[in-house]
C-alpha cells in the first residue's frame, strides 16, 4: 500500500463524499490539493520523474502524506537520486576500526556489536556475541540479521516480538536502500529474502521506512530465557554506514541478573573478540550446548518475570 493509501480523507481534514471508496486512502487529485500542486505534476511526481522538484513542492507533499522525519529523509534521498547520475558502486569489505573495537571491549556489562546499514554485523564484544549467539550458529557466511530473522525459524523463539522485529527489518532495508540505490550487496540481499521469505515480501511491499534508534527489546534467549533489554543505535561519523547497537539492562531487575548470568557464561567458554566468522560461530554452538537454560525465576526468585 501506497503512503497515500494509509490516510484517510477525514485524517487529512477533508470532507468525505459517497458512502464507499473503490480503494482506500488519499486519492491523487486529493494528495495533490494538499501539496498545492497539479494533479498531472504529482501523478508524474509518483510515477518516478521526480526531476527539477523544489523545496517548496516537498514541504507541501510532507504537510500532505504527514510524514515523519524518516519518511521525510527517505524522500529527499529518493528525489536526490532521481537527480542523479547513476554510480553502481562495488561493494567492498568492511572492517570496524581497531579503536572502534577497543571501544566495544570495553563496554562490560553492555551486549553490544557493529552493524552497517545492510543490517550485517560486522563485530561485536563477548556478550554482543553471547546475547546474539543464535545468529551465530551457521559458519557458512557472515551474520546478517534480516537473513536471521526472515530465514532462520530461531529467530521466531529468540524475539519475543518477532513481529516488531520483521517489521523493523524490512522497514530499514527500505531506508538503506534509499540512500544506497546502487549497492550491489543490498540487491542481492533484498532478491534473496523475497525469493525465499513471503514473510518479508509482504513488508517489502508495504514501502515502510523505518530507523529504530532507541526503545526496548524483549528477548527469549536459550542459555537464560526470557530478558528484557534497552537498546540505543550510536551511528560512527567517521565510518559512515556503521552503527554501534548497545543493550543494557534496568539497575536491579531481573534482566540486568539474567546478563550477568550471560556474561559469566562468556567468560567460561573464553573471550571472542573481533570480526564475526567460523571461530565465533563454533563458540556460540559450544556455549548453547554447555549452559542449561535458565529461566526468569532461577535468576531473580519465584514469581518473578521481566517485563516485555
Amino acid at each position: 500500500m501506497t503512503r497515500r493509501g494509509k490516510i484517510s480523507p477525514e485524517q487529512a481534514g477533508l470532507p468525505r463524499f459517497g458512502a464507499r471508496r473503490r480503494v482506500p486512502g488519499l486519492r491523487r487529485d486529493e494528495v495533490a490539493l494538499l501539496a498545492g500542486i497539479s494533479i498531472e505534476y504529482y501523478t508524474r511526481l509518483e510515477r518516478g520523474d521526480a526531476s527539477g522538484v523544489s523545496d517548496d513542492v516537498l514541504d507541501g507533499l510532507f504537510r500532505a502524506l504527514q510524514l515523519d522525519d524518516v519518511e521525510r529523509a527517505h524522500l529527499i534521498d529518493l528525489v536526490r537520486i532521481a537527480n542523479a547520475r547513476p554510480v553502481r558502486r562495488r561493494s567492498t569489505p568492511e572492517h570496524v576500526r581497531p579503536s572502534v573495537q577497543r571501544l566495544l571491549d570495553s563496554m562490560t556489562g553492555t551486549a553490544a556489536f557493529v552493524r552497517n546499514g545492510r543490517l550485517d554485523i560486522l563485530s561485536a564484544n563477548q556478550l554482543g556475541y553471547a546475547l546474539y549467539s543464535p545468529a551465530f550458529l551457521d559458519p557458512g557466511r557472515p551474520v546478517n540479521l534480516a537473513r536471521f530473522v526472515f530465514l532462520d525459524r530461531r529467530s521466531k523463539d529468540f524475539y519475543a516480538d518477532w513481529e516488531g522485529i520483521a517489521q523493523a527489518g524490512a522497514g530499514s532495508l527500505r531506508a538503506e536502500a534509499g540512500r544506497n540505490p546502487y549497492d550491489r550487496a543490498l540487491t542481492e540481499l533484498v532478491g534473496e529474502l523475497s525469493m525465499l521469505s513471503e514473510d518479508f515480501r509482504v513488508r517489502w511491499a508495504a514501502h515502510d521506512v523505518k530507523y529504530y534508534r532507541t526503545g526496548v527489546q524483549p528477548f527469549h534467549h536459550p542459555v537464560v530465557g526470557d530478558l528484557s533489554l534497552n537498546y540505543d543505535a550510536l551511528e560512527l561519523p567517521a565510518d559512515p554506514g556503521q552503527t554501534i547497537v548497545a543493550y543494557t539492562a534496568e539497575p536491579g531487575s531481573p534482566s540486568e541478573q539474567a546478563l550477568g548470568l550471560l556474561a559469566s557464561s562468556t567468560v567460561a567458554n573464553g573471550p571472542t573478540k573481533g570480526e564475526p566468522g567460523t571461530g565465533s560461530a563454533q563458540r556460540a554452538g559450544s556455549m548453547l550446548e554447555a549452559e542449561p537454560k535458565t529461566s526468569p525465576s532461577a535468576v531473580s526468585g519465584p514469581g518473578s518475570r521481566p517485563r516485555a
